[in-house]
C-alpha cells in the first residue's frame, strides 16, 4: 500500500513539474492551476440578499447597548427595589446608584468570617457620610464600630455585616 502511494506521488510530481516548467510548451503551463482555481471560484460566488423583513430575529439576538431608565412607581417594587428620587437630598456628599439603579451598598467576605460593609460610588465630603454612618450604627448596635475611608476609590467600609440596614438607611435619606 505505502509503495503505492509513493507511485503516484511520484507520477503527480512529475507531472507538475512539467506543466509548471519555464521550457514546457503545453497550453497547460500558459494556464496554470491559479487560474483554473480563480475561474472556478468567480463561477460559484454567492449572492448576498438583504431583508428587512428578516432582520427583526437578528435584533433579538443583540445585547441592549445600556440600561433602560428605571420604571417610575411609588413605593417599593415587590422585589424590595425602591427608584431613585426626581432630585438627590441637600446633603454634603452624594451616594451615585449602581448602573443596574441599586444602592452601591456591599458585603465582602475574607479569611473565611472577617465580614466588612463596602459603601461604594461616594462623591462629596465622604468624611461627612463616616460621621453619620458612625452615628447610625453607633444607635443601631449600641457600639462604635471602626471605619476606613479611601477618598482616591471613594468608598467606606464599616466592620461588620450592615447590608441591610445601610441600604435602608440611605433609602430613606434619599438616595
Amino acid at each position: 500500500m505505502a509503495a503505492y502511494f509513493g507511485v503516484q506521488s511520484a507520477v503527480l510530481r512529475r507531472a507538475l513539474r512539467a506543466s509548471f516548467s519555464p521550457h514546457s510548451r503545453s497550453p497547460v503551463a500558459t494556464v496554470g492551476l491559479r487560474l483554473v482555481c480563480s475561474a472556478a471560484a468567480e463561477e460559484h460566488k454567492p449572492v448576498i440578499v438583504e431583508s428587512a423583513e428578516e432582520y427583526k430575529f437578528v435584533e433579538r439576538l443583540i445585547p441592549p447597548s445600556r440600561v433602560p431608565a428605571p420604571p417610575q412607581h411609588a413605593g417599593p417594587a415587590p422585589s424590595g427595589w425602591s427608584p431613585p428620587p426626581a432630585s438627590p437630598p441637600a446633603l454634603p456628599y452624594m451616594i451615585r446608584r449602581s448602573r443596574m439603579h441599586n444602592i452601591p451598598v456591599y458585603t465582602d467576605m475574607t479569611n473565611g468570617n472577617r465580614t466588612t460593609t463596602l459603601i461604594r460610588k461616594v462623591e462629596g465630603d465622604i468624611w461627612a457620610l463616616e460621621k453619620n454612618v458612625k452615628q447610625y450604627l453607633k444607635e443601631l448596635t449600641g457600639k462604635e464600630l471602626p471605619t476606613q475611608v479611601n477618598e482616591v476609590t471613594m468608598t467606606l467600609k464599616v466592620k461588620g455585616h450592615f447590608d441591610k440596614e445601610l441600604k435602608e438607611w440611605l433609602v430613606s435619606k434619599g438616595f
